[in-house]
Protein backbone atom coordinates (compact mmCIF):
# COMPACT_ATOMS: atom_id res chain seq x y z
CA UNK A 1 0.00 0.00 0.00
CA UNK A 2 1.39 3.40 -0.99
CA UNK A 3 2.22 5.75 1.85
CA UNK A 4 -0.16 8.70 2.24
CA UNK A 5 1.16 12.25 2.50
CA UNK A 6 -0.12 14.74 5.09
CA UNK A 7 0.67 18.41 5.48
CA UNK A 8 0.44 19.55 9.11
CA UNK A 9 -0.41 23.28 9.26
CA UNK A 10 0.31 24.72 12.71
CA UNK A 11 -1.06 28.08 13.83
CA UNK A 12 1.34 29.11 16.64
CA UNK A 13 -0.98 31.92 17.81
CA UNK A 14 -4.15 29.89 18.26
CA UNK A 15 -5.48 28.94 21.67
CA UNK A 16 -3.40 28.74 24.83
CA UNK A 17 -1.75 25.33 24.50
CA UNK A 18 1.90 24.98 23.57
CA UNK A 19 2.67 23.59 20.11
CA UNK A 20 6.15 22.49 21.19
CA UNK A 21 6.95 18.96 20.04
CA UNK A 22 3.73 18.73 18.02
CA UNK A 23 5.40 17.85 14.70
CA UNK A 24 7.29 14.95 16.33
CA UNK A 25 4.16 13.66 18.08
CA UNK A 26 2.04 13.78 14.91
CA UNK A 27 4.71 12.05 12.87
CA UNK A 28 5.16 9.26 15.42
CA UNK A 29 1.44 8.63 15.85
CA UNK A 30 0.57 8.59 12.15
CA UNK A 31 3.59 6.69 10.81
CA UNK A 32 2.16 3.27 11.85
CA UNK A 33 -0.99 4.20 9.89
CA UNK A 34 1.02 4.63 6.70
CA UNK A 35 0.94 8.42 6.79
CA UNK A 36 4.05 10.55 6.27
CA UNK A 37 3.84 14.04 7.78
CA UNK A 38 5.38 17.32 6.65
CA UNK A 39 4.87 20.28 8.98
CA UNK A 40 4.77 24.04 8.44
CA UNK A 41 3.68 26.98 10.64
CA UNK A 42 1.50 29.90 9.60
CA UNK A 43 3.13 33.32 9.71
CA UNK A 44 0.17 35.65 9.15
CA UNK A 45 -3.61 35.72 8.68
CA UNK A 46 -4.54 33.98 5.42
CA UNK A 47 -1.28 32.04 5.25
CA UNK A 48 -3.08 28.73 5.85
CA UNK A 49 -5.00 29.32 2.60
CA UNK A 50 -1.74 29.52 0.65
CA UNK A 51 -0.28 26.46 2.38
CA UNK A 52 -3.39 24.36 1.75
CA UNK A 53 -3.42 25.40 -1.92
CA UNK A 54 0.21 24.31 -2.25
CA UNK A 55 -0.65 20.96 -0.63
CA UNK A 56 -3.49 20.34 -3.09
CA UNK A 57 -1.27 21.28 -6.06
CA UNK A 58 1.52 19.02 -4.77
CA UNK A 59 -0.75 15.96 -4.48
CA UNK A 60 -1.01 15.64 -0.69
CA UNK A 61 -3.72 13.25 0.50
CA UNK A 62 -4.71 15.31 3.54
CA UNK A 63 -4.09 18.59 5.33
CA UNK A 64 -4.16 18.57 9.13
CA UNK A 65 -5.17 21.79 10.86
CA UNK A 66 -3.47 22.41 14.22
CA UNK A 67 -5.25 25.52 15.41
CA UNK A 68 -8.74 26.87 15.97
CA UNK A 69 -11.85 27.34 13.86
CA UNK A 70 -10.27 30.24 11.97
CA UNK A 71 -7.39 28.02 10.82
CA UNK A 72 -9.85 25.25 9.94
CA UNK A 73 -11.86 27.74 7.88
CA UNK A 74 -8.84 28.89 5.88
CA UNK A 75 -7.72 25.33 5.08
CA UNK A 76 -11.21 23.97 4.41
CA UNK A 77 -11.98 26.82 2.01
CA UNK A 78 -9.27 25.38 -0.26
CA UNK A 79 -10.02 21.68 0.29
CA UNK A 80 -13.75 22.00 -0.47
CA UNK A 81 -14.73 20.19 -3.68
CA UNK A 82 -11.36 18.40 -3.86
CA UNK A 83 -10.36 14.83 -2.94
CA UNK A 84 -7.98 16.11 -0.23
CA UNK A 85 -9.30 15.38 3.28
CA UNK A 86 -9.18 17.69 6.30
CA UNK A 87 -7.85 16.49 9.64
CA UNK A 88 -8.41 18.55 12.77
CA UNK A 89 -6.27 18.83 15.90
CA UNK A 90 -8.34 21.11 18.16
CA UNK A 91 -5.79 23.64 19.44
CA UNK A 92 -7.88 26.81 19.37
CA UNK A 93 -9.96 28.69 21.92
CA UNK A 94 -13.38 27.26 21.04
CA UNK A 95 -12.84 24.36 18.60
CA UNK A 96 -16.48 24.43 17.51
CA UNK A 97 -16.18 22.26 14.41
CA UNK A 98 -14.03 19.63 16.13
CA UNK A 99 -16.49 19.39 19.00
CA UNK A 100 -19.44 19.18 16.62
CA UNK A 101 -17.75 16.32 14.77
CA UNK A 102 -17.10 14.48 18.03
CA UNK A 103 -13.33 14.90 17.81
CA UNK A 104 -11.76 14.78 21.32
CA UNK A 105 -9.87 17.78 22.63
CA UNK A 106 -6.89 15.57 23.46
CA UNK A 107 -4.38 15.72 20.57
CA UNK A 108 -3.45 12.04 20.88
CA UNK A 109 -7.09 10.95 20.65
CA UNK A 110 -7.70 13.34 17.74
CA UNK A 111 -4.74 11.76 15.92
CA UNK A 112 -6.22 8.32 16.51
CA UNK A 113 -9.33 9.41 14.58
CA UNK A 114 -7.21 10.62 11.66
CA UNK A 115 -5.29 7.34 11.72
CA UNK A 116 -8.52 5.33 11.55
CA UNK A 117 -9.22 6.99 8.20
CA UNK A 118 -13.00 7.42 8.49
CA UNK A 119 -14.11 10.39 6.38
CA UNK A 120 -17.50 12.10 6.11
CA UNK A 121 -18.74 14.62 3.54
CA UNK A 122 -19.69 17.78 5.40
CA UNK A 123 -21.78 20.72 4.22
CA UNK A 124 -20.62 24.30 4.54
CA UNK A 125 -22.34 27.65 4.56
CA UNK A 126 -21.60 30.54 2.22
CA UNK A 127 -22.21 34.19 3.10
CA UNK A 128 -21.48 36.83 0.46
CA UNK A 129 -19.15 34.35 -1.22
CA UNK A 130 -17.21 33.52 1.96
CA UNK A 131 -17.42 30.00 3.44
CA UNK A 132 -18.18 29.00 7.01
CA UNK A 133 -18.06 25.48 8.36
CA UNK A 134 -19.35 26.03 11.88
CA UNK A 135 -21.33 29.25 12.37
CA UNK A 136 -21.88 32.69 10.91
CA UNK A 137 -23.46 35.41 13.00
CA UNK A 138 -24.53 39.02 13.18
CA UNK A 139 -25.46 40.87 16.35
CA UNK A 140 -24.24 40.17 19.87
CA UNK A 141 -21.98 37.21 19.04
CA UNK A 142 -20.29 39.20 16.25
CA UNK A 143 -19.72 42.13 18.62
CA UNK A 144 -18.07 39.76 21.10
CA UNK A 145 -15.88 38.24 18.36
CA UNK A 146 -14.76 41.69 17.22
CA UNK A 147 -13.76 42.64 20.77
CA UNK A 148 -12.13 39.25 21.50
CA UNK A 149 -9.95 39.58 18.39
CA UNK A 150 -8.23 42.64 19.91
CA UNK A 151 -7.20 40.80 23.07
CA UNK A 152 -3.56 39.84 23.56
CA UNK A 153 -4.47 36.89 25.80
CA UNK A 154 -6.61 34.09 24.35
CA UNK A 155 -8.51 31.26 26.00
CA UNK A 156 -11.79 30.59 27.75
CA UNK A 157 -11.45 33.09 30.62
CA UNK A 158 -10.72 36.00 28.28
CA UNK A 159 -13.66 35.04 26.08
CA UNK A 160 -16.09 34.83 29.02
CA UNK A 161 -14.94 38.23 30.28
CA UNK A 162 -15.63 39.75 26.85
CA UNK A 163 -19.09 38.13 26.74
CA UNK A 164 -20.01 39.66 30.12
CA UNK A 165 -18.63 43.11 29.27
CA UNK A 166 -20.40 43.21 25.91
CA UNK A 167 -23.67 41.91 27.39
CA UNK A 168 -23.80 44.84 29.82
CA UNK A 169 -23.81 47.41 27.01
CA UNK A 170 -25.17 45.67 23.89
CA UNK A 171 -28.50 46.77 22.38
CA UNK A 172 -30.58 44.71 19.91
CA UNK A 173 -30.61 45.86 16.28
CA UNK A 174 -33.31 45.81 13.52
CA UNK A 175 -32.95 43.32 10.65
CA UNK A 176 -34.97 42.23 7.63
CA UNK A 177 -34.82 38.47 7.02
CA UNK A 178 -35.91 36.98 3.70
CA UNK A 179 -36.60 33.23 3.52
CA UNK A 180 -38.33 31.65 0.50
CA UNK A 181 -39.53 35.05 -0.69
CA UNK A 182 -41.10 35.97 2.67
CA UNK A 183 -39.60 38.97 4.47
CA UNK A 184 -39.74 39.27 8.25
CA UNK A 185 -38.55 42.40 10.07
CA UNK A 186 -37.10 41.69 13.48
CA UNK A 187 -35.32 43.55 16.25
CA UNK A 188 -32.95 40.79 17.23
CA UNK A 189 -30.29 40.22 19.87
CA UNK A 190 -28.45 38.05 17.37
CA UNK A 191 -28.98 36.01 14.20
CA UNK A 192 -26.82 32.96 13.55
CA UNK A 193 -26.63 30.70 10.51
CA UNK A 194 -25.36 27.34 11.71
CA UNK A 195 -23.88 24.40 9.86
CA UNK A 196 -22.74 22.89 13.18
CA UNK A 197 -24.57 22.68 16.52
CA UNK A 198 -22.24 24.88 18.56
CA UNK A 199 -20.01 27.93 18.57
CA UNK A 200 -17.34 26.08 20.55
CA UNK A 201 -16.62 25.61 24.25
CA UNK A 202 -19.88 23.61 24.49
CA UNK A 203 -22.14 26.58 23.69
CA UNK A 204 -24.98 24.97 21.68
CA UNK A 205 -26.48 27.70 19.50
CA UNK A 206 -28.26 25.17 17.22
CA UNK A 207 -28.59 21.87 19.12
CA UNK A 208 -30.34 20.07 16.22
CA UNK A 209 -28.03 21.23 13.40
CA UNK A 210 -26.42 18.46 11.35
CA UNK A 211 -23.20 18.79 9.37
CA UNK A 212 -24.33 16.58 6.50
CA UNK A 213 -28.05 17.22 5.98
CA UNK A 214 -27.85 19.79 3.17
CA UNK A 215 -29.42 22.52 5.33
CA UNK A 216 -28.41 25.34 7.65
CA UNK A 217 -30.18 26.21 10.89
CA UNK A 218 -30.98 29.94 11.02
CA UNK A 219 -31.35 30.96 14.67
CA UNK A 220 -33.03 34.25 15.60
CA UNK A 221 -32.77 35.35 19.24
CA UNK A 222 -35.29 38.13 19.75
CA UNK A 223 -34.92 41.22 21.87
CA UNK A 224 -35.78 40.67 25.52
CA UNK A 225 -35.16 41.75 29.08
CA UNK A 226 -31.77 41.22 30.77
CA UNK A 227 -33.27 38.38 32.82
CA UNK A 228 -34.69 36.57 29.78
CA UNK A 229 -31.34 37.00 28.04
CA UNK A 230 -29.60 35.33 30.98
CA UNK A 231 -32.07 32.44 30.54
CA UNK A 232 -30.96 32.23 26.89
CA UNK A 233 -27.38 31.91 28.13
CA UNK A 234 -28.33 29.04 30.43
CA UNK A 235 -30.17 27.24 27.60
CA UNK A 236 -27.14 27.78 25.34
CA UNK A 237 -24.96 25.80 27.75
CA UNK A 238 -27.49 23.08 28.64
CA UNK A 239 -28.58 22.40 25.04
CA UNK A 240 -32.19 23.54 25.49
CA UNK A 241 -31.96 26.69 23.36
CA UNK A 242 -34.37 25.35 20.73
CA UNK A 243 -37.12 25.25 23.40
CA UNK A 244 -36.69 28.86 24.50
CA UNK A 245 -39.68 31.10 23.72
CA UNK A 246 -37.38 33.92 22.54
CA UNK A 247 -35.86 31.74 19.82
CA UNK A 248 -37.07 31.11 16.27
CA UNK A 249 -35.35 28.41 14.21
CA UNK A 250 -35.59 28.12 10.42
CA UNK A 251 -34.10 25.24 8.44
CA UNK A 252 -32.88 26.81 5.23
CA UNK A 253 -31.01 26.24 2.00
CA UNK A 254 -30.73 30.00 1.51
CA UNK A 255 -31.74 33.29 3.14
CA UNK A 256 -30.93 37.00 3.07
CA UNK A 257 -30.35 39.22 6.09
CA UNK A 258 -30.40 42.99 5.59
CA UNK A 259 -29.01 45.32 8.27
CA UNK A 260 -29.75 49.02 8.57
CA UNK A 261 -26.04 49.69 8.00
CA UNK A 262 -22.83 47.71 7.73
CA UNK A 263 -22.20 46.04 11.08
CA UNK A 264 -19.72 43.49 12.44
CA UNK A 265 -20.29 39.84 11.58
CA UNK A 266 -18.30 36.76 12.44
CA UNK A 267 -17.38 33.84 10.20
CA UNK A 268 -16.38 30.81 12.27
CA UNK A 269 -15.55 33.15 15.12
CA UNK A 270 -13.40 35.57 13.11
CA UNK A 271 -14.80 39.15 12.90
CA UNK A 272 -15.41 40.63 9.45
CA UNK A 273 -17.10 43.55 7.71
CA UNK A 274 -18.82 42.34 4.52
CA UNK A 275 -21.62 44.83 3.89
CA UNK A 276 -25.17 45.27 5.13
CA UNK A 277 -26.86 42.75 2.79
CA UNK A 278 -25.90 39.20 3.75
CA UNK A 279 -26.68 36.44 1.23
CA UNK A 280 -26.51 33.01 2.91
CA UNK A 281 -26.66 29.57 1.29
CA UNK A 282 -25.78 25.94 2.01
CA UNK A 283 -23.12 24.20 -0.11
CA UNK A 284 -23.92 20.55 0.62
CA UNK A 285 -21.46 17.64 0.85
CA UNK A 286 -18.57 19.89 -0.13
CA UNK A 287 -15.79 18.88 2.30
CA UNK A 288 -14.11 15.58 3.17
CA UNK A 289 -13.17 15.59 6.87
CA UNK A 290 -11.92 12.92 9.26
CA UNK A 291 -14.46 12.09 11.97
CA UNK A 292 -15.27 9.28 14.44
CA UNK A 293 -16.96 6.29 12.85
CA UNK A 294 -19.89 6.50 15.27
CA UNK A 295 -21.83 9.74 15.64
CA UNK A 296 -23.13 10.25 19.17
CA UNK A 297 -26.75 11.35 19.59
CA UNK A 298 -27.08 14.77 21.20
CA UNK A 299 -29.01 14.86 24.48
CA UNK A 300 -29.66 18.13 26.34
CA UNK A 301 -27.79 18.45 29.65
CA UNK A 302 -26.27 14.97 29.26
CA UNK A 303 -24.13 15.71 26.19
CA UNK A 304 -22.93 19.15 27.37
CA UNK A 305 -22.13 17.77 30.84
CA UNK A 306 -20.22 14.83 29.38
CA UNK A 307 -18.23 17.16 27.15
CA UNK A 308 -17.43 19.54 30.01
CA UNK A 309 -16.26 16.65 32.20
CA UNK A 310 -14.04 15.40 29.37
CA UNK A 311 -12.58 18.92 29.02
CA UNK A 312 -11.91 19.02 32.76
CA UNK A 313 -10.27 15.60 32.65
CA UNK A 314 -8.05 16.68 29.78
CA UNK A 315 -7.09 19.96 31.49
CA UNK A 316 -6.12 18.11 34.69
CA UNK A 317 -4.08 15.55 32.76
CA UNK A 318 -2.34 18.27 30.74
CA UNK A 319 -1.37 20.17 33.90
CA UNK A 320 -0.17 16.96 35.55
CA UNK A 321 2.01 16.11 32.53
CA UNK A 322 3.29 19.69 32.40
Amino acid sequence: MAQKQALLVVNPRSGTRSKSGLEKLVGERLAPCGIAVEAVSTQRPGHAVELAAQAVASGFDMVISAGGDGTVNEIASVLAHTSVALGILPLGSGNGLARSLGIPQDVGEALRIIGQGHVIRSDRGIVNGKPFYCTFGVGFDAAVSEKFATEKRRGRITYVRNVINEFLKYRSQPYAISIDGKVVTEKAFLIAACNAPQYGNNAYIAPNAKLSDGLLDLIVIHEGSPLSTVKVGVDLITGYLDRNARIDTFRIQSATITCMEECPVHIDGDPRRIGNRLEISCDSSSLSVFAPEKEEEFKPIVSPLRSMLNDLRYDVMAKFKG
